[in-house]
């Protein structure tokens, strides 16, 4: 006979565990203590097996029995409910281990090596900031094209139309080694490029060669830190990023052969950068030697000197010497890289001192090395120029 709400609700505990049948299979198992339990008896291949539905009253009478034809249905198409259950339950512990955040930061751990310190330190920084509220928590396997696009026009709508293409090229590769390790299927980064508005690059700020001696007159007579000075004046010279500059250390300086050696870790492209030294350069390095020789880093923070300067320091310079918003530190390389063309460098050459990539890396380690000299007299030709503009 099956069972009413009121047998069900009114079941009383007895000296002993008893079961109250509503057929099928499924019983009530009233326990001692006065808990109450849904088990479903069945038989598999001539097995008896035992489910667990639930406990009453989460699960009433109705879900109980509901539960019981989904557990028929399943047996009748040659599968059992408690394999069933079991693969359910693995699958919700594994989507618990495999949230974007989570494997995002496995796949930062195995890339980590890869990148300069700065790289992937705003790397970092932009997912705990822009992608991790929003889709950290969530399985990736679960997480469906719409909600990437959601976190990515959030960033169209800042204007940030270049971190929001990085985020999506980020989250693409993430999602690459999501799918390569068995924990997701489906990349859905690749196919938003087209539905989101493609970033409008813009070069820094630069000075063209005629201002090139009025800058250099406001530089000469800027009083303030004579450190952050020098340091301008040996990024100008050098066409180095200001990060590799800014991170530049004592040891790597060789002041006989006149050669600047920056290890791959320091550099945007992972690939470690000869930098010849003029002159000119070479005085810089000796005038900065007396204030921060017995320390790590050639430029060292003002407060820290165990740090380099920090990242803004240059452009503050430029700031206040009246160049805001009309120069940058990063602009140089792009005012050398006019200066040199215009008067028929090769172009290999420049593109080797500027570190820009060699789409063939196997050529690209045969030029470093080949490209040293020519680029020594190129560097000295430009030191010589800005000195004839500028008194350098």
């Amino acid at each position: 006979m099956k069972l009413t709400a009121r047998q069900v609700e009114t079941a009383k505990p007895k000296d002993k565990s008893y079961k109250l049948s509503d057929g099928g299979g499924l019983f009530l198992l009233v326990n001692t203590n006065g808990s109450r339990y849904w088990r479903l008896k069945y038989r598999v291949s001539g097995k008896e097996k035992l489910l667990s539905i639930g406990v009453y009253p989460a699960v009433s009478l109705a879900d109980a029995r509901a539960k019981r034809e989904e557990a028929r249905r399943l047996i009748a198409a040659g599968g059992d409910p408690s394999l069933e259950k079991q693969q359910q339950k693995q699958e919700k512990k594994g989507n618990s281990l495999n949230t974007f955040e989570l494997i995002t930061r496995e796949w930062y751990q195995r890339r980590y090596d890869q990148w300069s310190e700065s790289y992937r330190s705003e790397m970092m920084a932009t997912f705990e900031s822009d992608v991790f509220p929003y889709l950290g928590h969530r399985p990736i396997n679960d997480i469906k094209p719409l909600e990437l696009l959601a976190v990515l026009t959030k960033l169209e709508q800042r204007g940030a139309t270049e971190k929001m293409r990085k985020v999506r090229q980020r989250c693409g590769e993430v999602w690459r080694y999501a799918i390569v390790t068995g924990r997701a299927e489906y990349n859905p980064a690749p196919d938003l490029a087209s539905a989101t508005k493609p970033h409008k690059r813009e070069h820094y700020p630069h000075l063209s060669i005629d201002e090139i001696p009025g800058f250099m007159a406001e530089l000469n007579g800027y009083t303030g830190s004579m450190q952050i000075k020098l340091a301008l004046k040996l990024l100008i010279l050098t066409g180095t990023r200001p990060g590799e500059l800014r991170q530049a250390e004592w040891h790597e300086f060789d002041f006989d052969k006149s050669v600047w050696e920056i290890p791959a870790a320091k550099m945007k492209m992972r690939r470690p950068h000869l930098v010849p030294l003029p002159k000119q350069a070479i005085e810089i390095l000796k005038q900065i030697k007396p204030i921060s020789g017995r320390y790590q880093f050639v430029f060292p923070g003002r407060s820290q000197h165990t740090k380099p300067i920090s990242e803004m320091a240059m452009n503050v310079l430029i700031r206040r010497i009246g160049y805001g918003g009309r120069a940058t530190g990063h602009g140089f390389r792009h005012t050398m890289s006019t200066i040199l063309h215009e008067e028929g460098y090769n172009t290999a050459w420049i593109e080797t001192q500027l570190a820009h990539v060699d789409k063939n890396s196997i050529r690209g380690t045969y030029n470093h090395a080949q490209y040293l000299e020519g680029r020594r007299e190129m560097l000295q030709w430009y030191a010589d120029h800005m000195d004839s503009l500028s008194g350098f």
